[in-house]
Protein backbone atom coordinates (compact mmCIF):
# COMPACT_ATOMS: atom_id res chain seq x y z
CA UNK A 1 0.00 0.00 0.00
CA UNK A 2 1.25 3.76 -1.08
CA UNK A 3 2.07 5.28 1.82
CA UNK A 4 2.39 8.81 -0.52
CA UNK A 5 1.06 11.90 1.83
CA UNK A 6 -0.49 14.41 0.34
CA UNK A 7 -2.27 17.82 1.19
CA UNK A 8 -5.99 15.44 0.82
CA UNK A 9 -4.35 13.24 3.51
CA UNK A 10 -3.51 16.33 5.52
CA UNK A 11 -7.16 17.81 5.28
CA UNK A 12 -8.95 14.78 6.06
CA UNK A 13 -6.60 14.07 9.18
CA UNK A 14 -6.90 17.49 10.57
CA UNK A 15 -11.37 17.11 9.63
CA UNK A 16 -11.46 14.02 11.81
CA UNK A 17 -9.91 15.97 14.59
CA UNK A 18 -11.57 18.84 14.42
CA UNK A 19 -14.63 17.81 13.98
CA UNK A 20 -14.62 14.63 16.34
CA UNK A 21 -16.00 12.35 13.72
CA UNK A 22 -14.22 9.31 14.58
CA UNK A 23 -12.45 7.93 17.38
CA UNK A 24 -8.46 6.11 17.81
CA UNK A 25 -9.14 2.19 17.61
CA UNK A 26 -12.44 2.22 16.37
CA UNK A 27 -14.15 -0.61 14.50
CA UNK A 28 -15.04 1.34 11.04
CA UNK A 29 -17.28 -0.27 8.63
CA UNK A 30 -16.67 1.32 5.30
CA UNK A 31 -19.42 1.64 2.63
CA UNK A 32 -17.03 1.26 -0.91
CA UNK A 33 -19.07 1.00 -4.48
CA UNK A 34 -15.89 0.62 -6.28
CA UNK A 35 -16.08 4.50 -8.01
CA UNK A 36 -14.01 7.08 -7.25
CA UNK A 37 -15.40 8.76 -4.09
CA UNK A 38 -15.43 5.51 -1.91
CA UNK A 39 -11.91 4.06 -3.07
CA UNK A 40 -10.38 7.75 -2.84
CA UNK A 41 -12.11 7.61 1.36
CA UNK A 42 -10.91 4.07 1.99
CA UNK A 43 -7.56 4.20 0.15
CA UNK A 44 -7.24 7.97 2.44
CA UNK A 45 -8.22 5.74 6.17
CA UNK A 46 -5.74 2.90 4.80
CA UNK A 47 -3.21 5.24 5.12
CA UNK A 48 -4.26 7.19 8.09
CA UNK A 49 -4.86 3.86 9.69
CA UNK A 50 -1.27 4.05 11.82
CA UNK A 51 -1.98 7.07 13.13
CA UNK A 52 -5.41 6.34 14.13
CA UNK A 53 -5.33 2.42 15.14
CA UNK A 54 -8.60 1.95 13.35
CA UNK A 55 -9.92 -1.73 12.59
CA UNK A 56 -11.03 -0.88 9.22
CA UNK A 57 -13.67 -3.34 6.98
CA UNK A 58 -15.27 -3.55 3.97
CA UNK A 59 -18.97 -3.47 3.08
CA UNK A 60 -20.13 -3.58 -1.02
CA UNK A 61 -23.80 -3.57 -1.00
CA UNK A 62 -25.28 -5.38 -5.02
CA UNK A 63 -28.46 -3.98 -6.42
CA UNK A 64 -28.61 -6.26 -8.81
CA UNK A 65 -29.31 -3.82 -11.37
CA UNK A 66 -27.24 -4.22 -13.72
CA UNK A 67 -25.42 -6.81 -15.85
CA UNK A 68 -22.22 -6.87 -14.49
CA UNK A 69 -22.81 -6.17 -10.72
CA UNK A 70 -21.45 -9.11 -9.50
CA UNK A 71 -18.05 -8.43 -11.43
CA UNK A 72 -18.17 -5.09 -9.35
CA UNK A 73 -18.78 -6.72 -6.14
CA UNK A 74 -15.64 -9.29 -7.25
CA UNK A 75 -13.82 -5.82 -8.10
CA UNK A 76 -14.02 -4.79 -4.43
CA UNK A 77 -13.55 -8.32 -3.23
CA UNK A 78 -10.18 -8.43 -4.81
CA UNK A 79 -9.35 -4.78 -3.60
CA UNK A 80 -10.52 -5.78 -0.06
CA UNK A 81 -8.27 -8.78 -0.31
CA UNK A 82 -5.08 -6.86 -1.57
CA UNK A 83 -5.78 -4.39 1.39
CA UNK A 84 -5.80 -7.33 3.51
CA UNK A 85 -9.02 -6.30 5.03
CA UNK A 86 -12.50 -7.89 6.10
CA UNK A 87 -14.86 -7.90 3.10
CA UNK A 88 -18.73 -8.11 3.55
CA UNK A 89 -21.04 -8.78 0.44
CA UNK A 90 -24.65 -8.09 0.60
CA UNK A 91 -26.31 -9.36 -2.31
CA UNK A 92 -30.64 -7.85 -3.06
CA UNK A 93 -32.86 -11.01 -2.76
CA UNK A 94 -35.88 -8.26 -4.53
CA UNK A 95 -33.98 -5.47 -6.71
CA UNK A 96 -34.85 -2.48 -5.75
CA UNK A 97 -37.63 -0.46 -7.23
CA UNK A 98 -36.47 3.13 -6.86
CA UNK A 99 -32.91 4.74 -5.74
CA UNK A 100 -34.84 5.79 -2.08
CA UNK A 101 -35.60 1.37 -2.24
CA UNK A 102 -32.12 1.12 -2.75
CA UNK A 103 -30.47 3.46 0.07
CA UNK A 104 -32.87 2.10 2.64
CA UNK A 105 -31.99 -1.43 1.63
CA UNK A 106 -28.25 -0.40 2.06
CA UNK A 107 -28.77 1.20 5.44
CA UNK A 108 -30.64 -1.87 6.93
CA UNK A 109 -27.49 -4.11 5.34
CA UNK A 110 -25.03 -0.96 6.93
CA UNK A 111 -26.98 -1.56 10.51
CA UNK A 112 -27.31 -5.51 10.44
CA UNK A 113 -23.47 -6.29 9.53
CA UNK A 114 -22.58 -3.65 12.26
CA UNK A 115 -24.69 -5.01 15.01
CA UNK A 116 -23.78 -8.48 14.25
CA UNK A 117 -20.11 -8.09 14.60
CA UNK A 118 -19.74 -4.69 16.50
CA UNK A 119 -18.81 -1.44 14.07
CA UNK A 120 -19.54 1.39 16.29
CA UNK A 121 -18.94 3.60 13.22
CA UNK A 122 -20.37 3.22 9.56
CA UNK A 123 -18.08 5.69 7.14
CA UNK A 124 -19.52 7.01 3.55
CA UNK A 125 -17.65 8.69 1.05
CA UNK A 126 -20.23 11.68 0.11
CA UNK A 127 -18.59 14.45 -1.17
CA UNK A 128 -18.65 18.14 -1.40
CA UNK A 129 -20.43 17.21 -4.66
CA UNK A 130 -22.90 15.14 -3.55
CA UNK A 131 -23.89 17.70 -0.56
CA UNK A 132 -24.74 20.72 -3.82
CA UNK A 133 -26.77 18.14 -5.87
CA UNK A 134 -28.83 17.01 -2.59
CA UNK A 135 -29.25 20.44 -2.04
CA UNK A 136 -30.13 21.33 -5.40
CA UNK A 137 -32.69 18.12 -5.73
CA UNK A 138 -34.54 18.86 -2.36
CA UNK A 139 -34.53 22.53 -3.50
CA UNK A 140 -36.54 21.69 -6.58
CA UNK A 141 -38.77 19.07 -4.31
CA UNK A 142 -39.68 21.77 -2.01
CA UNK A 143 -37.93 21.36 0.93
CA UNK A 144 -37.08 23.59 3.21
CA UNK A 145 -33.70 23.90 5.82
CA UNK A 146 -34.03 20.30 6.98
CA UNK A 147 -33.85 18.72 3.96
CA UNK A 148 -31.07 21.01 2.56
CA UNK A 149 -28.51 20.32 4.39
CA UNK A 150 -29.58 16.49 4.52
CA UNK A 151 -26.37 15.23 4.37
CA UNK A 152 -24.26 15.75 7.16
CA UNK A 153 -20.92 15.07 8.67
CA UNK A 154 -22.31 13.02 11.34
CA UNK A 155 -25.78 11.18 12.99
CA UNK A 156 -27.05 8.86 14.83
CA UNK A 157 -28.16 5.22 13.38
CA UNK A 158 -29.01 3.92 16.53
CA UNK A 159 -27.71 4.91 19.88
CA UNK A 160 -24.67 2.45 19.49
CA UNK A 161 -23.96 2.93 15.93
CA UNK A 162 -22.91 6.51 13.99
CA UNK A 163 -22.69 7.45 10.08
CA UNK A 164 -19.59 9.66 9.27
CA UNK A 165 -19.36 11.28 6.25
CA UNK A 166 -15.42 12.29 6.44
CA UNK A 167 -15.11 14.09 2.34
CA UNK A 168 -18.02 16.57 2.99
CA UNK A 169 -15.65 19.27 2.13
CA UNK A 170 -13.69 17.33 -0.66
CA UNK A 171 -14.64 17.68 -4.10
CA UNK A 172 -16.04 15.00 -6.71
CA UNK A 173 -12.90 16.44 -8.78
CA UNK A 174 -10.57 15.96 -6.18
CA UNK A 175 -11.12 12.02 -5.27
CA UNK A 176 -10.45 11.48 -9.30
CA UNK A 177 -7.24 13.54 -9.05
CA UNK A 178 -6.46 11.41 -6.04
CA UNK A 179 -7.28 8.25 -7.31
CA UNK A 180 -5.42 8.93 -10.42
CA UNK A 181 -2.37 9.81 -8.96
CA UNK A 182 -2.55 7.01 -6.38
CA UNK A 183 -2.83 4.45 -9.31
CA UNK A 184 -6.28 3.07 -8.13
CA UNK A 185 -8.23 1.68 -10.69
CA UNK A 186 -11.99 2.71 -10.39
CA UNK A 187 -14.90 1.04 -11.36
CA UNK A 188 -17.11 2.87 -13.57
CA UNK A 189 -20.96 2.29 -12.86
CA UNK A 190 -22.64 3.05 -16.30
CA UNK A 191 -25.80 4.12 -14.15
CA UNK A 192 -24.04 7.58 -13.05
CA UNK A 193 -25.01 8.45 -17.23
CA UNK A 194 -28.06 7.55 -17.38
CA UNK A 195 -30.22 10.36 -17.43
CA UNK A 196 -33.53 8.95 -16.16
CA UNK A 197 -32.63 9.47 -12.72
CA UNK A 198 -33.06 12.86 -11.26
CA UNK A 199 -30.36 12.89 -9.58
CA UNK A 200 -27.69 12.15 -12.54
CA UNK A 201 -29.66 15.19 -14.52
CA UNK A 202 -28.60 17.21 -11.42
CA UNK A 203 -24.60 15.95 -12.03
CA UNK A 204 -24.40 16.03 -15.72
CA UNK A 205 -26.54 18.84 -17.14
CA UNK A 206 -27.37 21.48 -13.87
CA UNK A 207 -24.45 21.78 -12.23
CA UNK A 208 -22.49 21.96 -15.36
CA UNK A 209 -25.00 24.63 -16.78
CA UNK A 210 -24.70 26.81 -13.62
CA UNK A 211 -20.69 26.76 -13.50
CA UNK A 212 -20.97 27.97 -17.30
CA UNK A 213 -23.52 30.10 -17.26
CA UNK A 214 -23.42 31.73 -13.73
CA UNK A 215 -20.70 30.85 -11.11
CA UNK A 216 -17.53 28.53 -12.03
CA UNK A 217 -17.80 28.06 -7.85
CA UNK A 218 -21.24 26.73 -8.03
CA UNK A 219 -20.83 23.47 -6.50
CA UNK A 220 -18.30 24.65 -3.52
CA UNK A 221 -20.78 28.20 -2.91
CA UNK A 222 -23.72 25.00 -2.65
CA UNK A 223 -21.87 23.04 -0.42
CA UNK A 224 -20.70 25.79 1.61
CA UNK A 225 -24.71 26.76 2.17
CA UNK A 226 -25.72 23.29 3.34
CA UNK A 227 -22.76 23.32 5.89
CA UNK A 228 -24.36 26.84 6.80
CA UNK A 229 -27.79 25.32 7.09
CA UNK A 230 -26.73 22.77 9.29
CA UNK A 231 -25.69 24.65 12.08
CA UNK A 232 -28.95 26.37 11.66
CA UNK A 233 -31.28 23.31 11.58
CA UNK A 234 -29.30 21.80 14.64
CA UNK A 235 -30.03 25.06 16.93
CA UNK A 236 -33.52 25.68 15.69
CA UNK A 237 -34.49 21.70 16.45
CA UNK A 238 -33.24 21.43 19.75
CA UNK A 239 -34.92 24.88 20.33
CA UNK A 240 -38.41 23.47 18.99
CA UNK A 241 -38.13 20.15 20.76
CA UNK A 242 -37.60 22.10 24.34
CA UNK A 243 -40.92 24.49 23.28
CA UNK A 244 -42.45 21.29 22.27
CA UNK A 245 -41.83 19.90 25.41
CA UNK A 246 -43.25 22.88 27.58
CA UNK A 247 -46.33 23.31 25.54
CA UNK A 248 -47.40 19.50 25.18
CA UNK A 249 -50.44 17.86 27.22
CA UNK A 250 -49.92 15.14 29.59
CA UNK A 251 -51.53 12.59 27.45
CA UNK A 252 -48.96 13.87 24.33
CA UNK A 253 -52.28 14.51 22.25
CA UNK A 254 -52.80 18.74 22.34
CA UNK A 255 -50.58 21.50 22.34
CA UNK A 256 -51.16 24.58 24.18
CA UNK A 257 -51.82 27.53 22.17
CA UNK A 258 -51.14 29.96 24.47
CA UNK A 259 -47.57 28.96 24.45
CA UNK A 260 -46.90 28.72 21.06
CA UNK A 261 -48.46 32.20 20.20
CA UNK A 262 -45.58 33.85 22.13
CA UNK A 263 -42.93 32.30 19.55
CA UNK A 264 -41.87 33.08 16.07
CA UNK A 265 -43.63 31.25 13.00
CA UNK A 266 -40.13 29.52 12.11
CA UNK A 267 -40.49 27.69 15.73
CA UNK A 268 -44.23 27.17 15.31
CA UNK A 269 -43.76 25.32 12.04
CA UNK A 270 -41.17 23.33 13.60
CA UNK A 271 -43.02 22.63 16.64
CA UNK A 272 -45.68 21.55 14.89
CA UNK A 273 -43.65 18.92 12.74
CA UNK A 274 -42.29 17.55 15.80
CA UNK A 275 -45.06 17.26 17.01
CA UNK A 276 -47.08 15.67 14.43
CA UNK A 277 -44.18 13.44 13.87
CA UNK A 278 -44.36 11.74 17.24
CA UNK A 279 -48.23 11.11 16.53
CA UNK A 280 -48.63 10.36 13.01
CA UNK A 281 -46.84 7.08 11.67
CA UNK A 282 -45.99 8.78 8.54
CA UNK A 283 -43.71 12.23 8.43
CA UNK A 284 -46.32 15.19 7.93
CA UNK A 285 -45.79 17.99 4.41
CA UNK A 286 -45.66 21.41 4.35
CA UNK A 287 -49.49 21.83 4.01
CA UNK A 288 -50.66 19.41 6.85
CA UNK A 289 -48.11 21.35 8.93
CA UNK A 290 -49.53 24.81 8.05
CA UNK A 291 -53.24 23.96 8.42
CA UNK A 292 -51.93 22.94 11.89
CA UNK A 293 -50.31 25.78 12.65
CA UNK A 294 -53.06 28.42 11.66
CA UNK A 295 -55.22 26.45 14.59
CA UNK A 296 -53.08 28.84 16.88
CA UNK A 297 -55.30 31.65 16.18
CA UNK A 298 -58.30 30.14 15.17
CA UNK A 299 -61.61 30.11 16.77
CA UNK A 300 -62.73 27.37 18.87
CA UNK A 301 -64.04 24.46 17.22
CA UNK A 302 -61.87 24.62 14.56
CA UNK A 303 -60.54 21.82 12.77
CA UNK A 304 -58.29 20.36 10.37
CA UNK A 305 -58.81 18.02 7.27
CA UNK A 306 -57.65 14.48 8.32
CA UNK A 307 -54.20 13.84 8.52
CA UNK A 308 -52.77 10.37 6.90
CA UNK A 309 -55.07 7.92 8.99
CA UNK A 310 -57.85 9.87 9.53
CA UNK A 311 -56.62 11.68 13.06
CA UNK A 312 -58.03 15.55 13.21
CA UNK A 313 -56.57 18.69 14.95
CA UNK A 314 -59.08 20.59 16.42
CA UNK A 315 -59.23 23.77 18.76
CA UNK A 316 -60.50 23.07 22.27
CA UNK A 317 -59.88 26.52 24.10
CA UNK A 318 -56.46 26.80 24.59
CA UNK A 319 -55.22 23.29 23.17
CA UNK A 320 -55.27 22.07 19.71
CA UNK A 321 -56.44 18.49 20.19
CA UNK A 322 -55.18 15.50 17.77
CA UNK A 323 -58.30 13.00 17.53
CA UNK A 324 -58.00 9.93 16.21
CA UNK A 325 -60.78 7.86 14.84
CA UNK A 326 -62.42 5.55 16.31
CA UNK A 327 -62.10 2.14 15.54
CA UNK A 328 -65.39 0.55 12.89
CA UNK A 329 -67.12 -1.64 14.88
Amino acid sequence: MSRNWTPLHDRLHRTLKERNLLEKGERLLVAVSGGQDSLCLVKLLLDLQPKWNWQIAIVHCDHRWRSDSQQNAEFVAKLANAWQVSFYLEIANQIPASEADARQWRYDCFQKIAELDDYKTIVTGHTASDRAETLLYNLIRGSGADGLQALVWKRSLLPTLNLVRPLLEITRAETAQFCQASDLQIWEDTTNQDLTYARNRIRQELLPYLQTHFNPQAEQNLAQTAELLTAEVEYLEKIASELRESATSVDRLALNRSKLRSIHLALQRRVIRQFLQQALTVSPNFEQIEKMTALINAPNRSRTDPFPGGAIAEVEGDWIRLKTPSPQM
